[in-house]
């Protein structure tokens, strides 16, 4: 359950637009998605569909995973955005992101449909994956839930603006704190609700887009709040805000050294000097500080990271 596939940067596509599909490709993402859903208006969402098959069974993606957003589960267009997608270009196709999931049964409807279109099409059988993108106020209170509704979902998602809509919170500005909200973090608590919720079912969490794009700075900020809990990525929807979350969602060299260092003290101590309890540079080790070494060394080994210092049985006190 949940494949640990790079996110940090995981870049939106309106999917009606060629031109930005092919501008998409040029970027250093470790995800995209094309979107059949808010990008697209109404009077688009067929043309999009063509549109999206093209773009995936056009290929030059690289090795970045390859996803679409259709339309959440209250309109009319969702069954025909899965069933042409997938047939057409499921070859070519890793997730599907739906929108909007307030419950299990949503999941559930997903990986059920994508299951019989696999099965017609001879397509490996839970071979796509799903995301699930929680944006309001019954999908938070769901979220466990929905954490567990199926084998093929990889990561949630948060979407903050519905979110911030559907509480009725005072801000216009998506991903700010809220005017008069001066102690803490206002979106401390669905952060981690989602977290807690996808770790406890293995998988990954992604925080939504910062719609000011100019202001690079504040998408910084905005990114570091949620890696800090334990984010493993953030939506981009320009490509001046690319660079910035794949640095914040990327472990420093220094912190990626040292969690490959003390991976190798705790399996020297353990397996060798045959001890659960080693010092390091001063600093005790156990069991614990291999888990928590092991969650630095994924995200660093995702990114492509090689470590810089070697380990010498000799640091070991």
């Amino acid at each position: 359950m949940g494949q640990q596939r790079a996110r940090r940067s995981v870049l939106a596509v309106p999917g009606s637009n060629p031109r930005f599909v092919d501008k998409a490709r040029e970027l250093p993402v470790d995800t995209f998605f094309l979107d059949l859903e808010d990008a697209v208006a109404p009077a688009e969402k067929e043309a999009a569909r063509d549109t999206v098959v093209a773009a995936l069974t056009e290929g030059g993606w690289g090795d970045r995973t390859r996803t679409v957003r259709v339309n959440d589960l209250s309109t009319q267009w969702t069954y025909r955005d899965v069933i042409t997608v997938v047939e057409r270009a499921g070859h070519a196709l890793d997730c599907l992101v739906l929108p909007k999931v307030t419950g299990p049964d949503h999941v559930r409807w997903l990986d059920l449909l994508l299951s019989q279109v696999e099965r017609a099409t001879g397509l490996q059988p839970g071979g796509i994956g799903i995301e699930a993108q929680i944006e309001d106020a019954r999908g938070v209170t769901e979220v466990d839930r929905i954490a567990a509704a199926s084998d093929r979902l990889e990561s949630l998602v948060y979407g903050p603006a519905d979110f911030m809509a559907s509480v009725n919170m005072k801000s216009l500005v998506v991903g700010e704190q809220p005017p008069g909200y001066d102690t803490g973090d206002a979106f401390h608590h669905v952060l981690m609700r989602i977290l807690m919720a996808a770790r406890a079912n293995g998988l990954q969490a992604v925080d939504g887009p910062y719609l000011r794009v100019g202001d690079v700075d504040a998408f910084r900020a905005s990114a570091r709040r949620s890696a800090a809990l334990g984010f493993d990525g953030k939506w981009v929807l320009h490509p001046r805000q690319v660079e910035a979350a794949n640095e914040v969602y990327t472990p420093s060299q220094e912190d990626y050294d040292h969690a490959k260092l003390v991976l190798d003290a705790y399996a020297h101590a353990t397996e060798v000097r045959r001890r659960g309890a080693v010092v390091l540079d001063g600093e005790m080790l156990d069991e614990a500080s291999r888990k928590m070494a092991l969650v630095v060394a994924g995200k660093g080994r995702a990114a492509g990271m090689r470590r810089t210092r070697s380990f010498d049985p000799d640091q070991l006190g």
